[in-house]
């Protein structure tokens, strides 16, 4: 008798650590779609035809479609950051093993656009140890938080840029953030999971007529960064 209610303990058991697991499988889902529905909006690679079904799906969520703007990147982030923080206290980092894929990203990329990369990181380190997220994320987080402490990153994940105008006239800089090795980076993309060279990415996040070139903090500081005319072609 004591066997058998042992096993029904179990059992029971396993039952509600499933039934946590798929809600919080959803939970993240949610929070994915809403980091990243916005986003995919504004995102000048994106085509006309994507942007009128983003429109058509918030549409039916809700949202009011005449009034789509950045501001609402912002609140769904600083909602999102909440839940997430809520999640990492209740559960750890809710990786490919509790949750699966993609929803093991929904965590990172929160985070990855808040101001929390500093507290957070260790964790995510941890979680990309394990396997449980890429490593790739890991790195990119890592350069994501150097750059904002005004330090050299180390895979050349994060660009930086800036536009203005002057007199009538439009000028922008866009440049890969300094690198701690630039020599090596590409071998340090290709060991952290990256698919592309660091001129490859450049072109990617630019351009095709991008060109890369290796600038320092120094160069930062005492703005030797090139300037060029025009709006990003992007815009």
């Amino acid at each position: 008798m004591i066997k058998k209610i042992s096993f029904l303990v179990l059992v029971l058991t396993i039952l509600n650590a499933c039934i946590s697991n798929r809600n919080l499988k959803n939970e993240l889902k949610d929070i994915y779609y809403w980091d990243q529905i916005y986003r995919e909006y504004f995102d000048d690679s994106t085509s006309a035809k994507r942007k009128s079904e983003i429109k058509n799906e918030l549409f039916k969520k809700g949202v009011d479609t005449a009034k789509i703007n950045w501001k609402l990147v912002v609140e769904k982030d600083s909602a999102n950051i909440i839940k997430v923080e809520k999640i990492i206290a209740e559960y750890g980092y809710p990786g490919k093993s509790m949750v699966g894929k993609p929803e093991n990203k929904a965590v990172w990329l929160v985070i990855q656009h808040s101001k929390k990369i500093g507290k957070y990181l260790p964790l995510i380190k941890e979680a990309g140890k394990k396997k449980e997220i890429p490593f790739r994320q890991v790195a990119t987080m890592e350069d994501r938080y150097l750059m904002d402490q005004g330090k050299e990153q180390i895979y050349g994940s994060q660009g930086y840029g800036s536009f203005w105008s002057e007199e009538g006239k439009d000028y922008r800089t866009e440049y890969i953030w300094p690198i701690k090795d630039p020599e090596n980076v590409n071998k340090k993309r290709k060991e952290a999971g990256f698919t592309n060279t660091i001129e490859e990415y450049g072109k990617e996040i630019y351009g095709k007529d991008f060109v890369y070139k290796v600038y320092t903090l120094d160069d930062v500081k005492n703005n030797k960064i090139e300037i060029k005319e025009g709006k990003h072609p992007n815009h």
